[in-house]
């Protein structure tokens, strides 16, 4: 909607038949940059940044190596973590960054099977979120961009008539070891993390 609007706002600068004075024409310019560039932004914030995402059990990644078809494909990482990629065998690529697991890959290729390998990786489909607790539907459930707890709760058949409405805990996949407490519904809930519906005491 924001680009949308952006659009309509240039449209209408070019189709105005008289001349704009200087002052008006920079500000409508600088309006409608600024409107691109919220646009953009609200993209970039729809999902995880692939260049800081940990890899984890559950990601479904594409390995691409530029002129080897043998050597590109897609892979569903097991609970370990771990892929079995041709010539390398297994690879844990738990925790890894996209960036180190293509730098991991160009490594183990390049010298013994390639001069110069030049390997792209990719998240497919991030791993599911969990949700558990008061709701109708506990369980996993694939990821969305965007999503908060609300969403996740919708996702999950809404609430139990004994839930409570506004306590929420929230285990990120990024530190299992904390339960955040005390969570808001407009949270936003990233790959694997686990939300836990609590149960009202009214």
């Amino acid at each position: 909607m924001i680009s949308t609007l952006a659009n309509n706002r240039l449209a209408a600068f070019f189709a105005r038949p008289q001349p704009l004075q200087p002052g008006r024409l920079i500000a409508l310019l600088l309006t409608a940059l600024t409107l691109w560039l919220a646009a953009g932004s609200a993209g970039a914030l729809a999902q995880p940044s692939d260049s800081r995402y940990k890899l984890g059990a559950g990601d479904h990644i594409v390995i691409q190596v530029f002129g080897e078809p043998d050597l590109s494909m897609s892979f569903a990482l097991n609970d370990s973590g771990n892929l079995n990629y041709p010539l390398l065998g297994e690879l844990n690529v738990a925790g890894l960054s996209v960036l180190e697991l293509e730098q991991l890959i160009t490594k183990g290729l390049r010298g013994d099977y390639l001069i110069n390998p030049d390997v792209t990786v990719s998240i497919e489909e991030y791993r599911p979120i969990f949700i558990n607790g008061e709701v109708k539907r506990p369980g996993g459930f694939p990821y969305q961009p965007s999503l908060t707890i609300e969403k996740a709760i919708a996702l999950a058949g809404g609430f139990t008539e004994r839930a409570s409405r506004s306590r929420f805990t929230l285990v990120r996949a990024s530190n299992p070891s904390e339960t955040l407490t005390g969570i808001r519904g407009n949270e936003r809930v990233l790959p694997g993390d686990i939300i836990t519906v609590d149960r009202s005491f009214f």
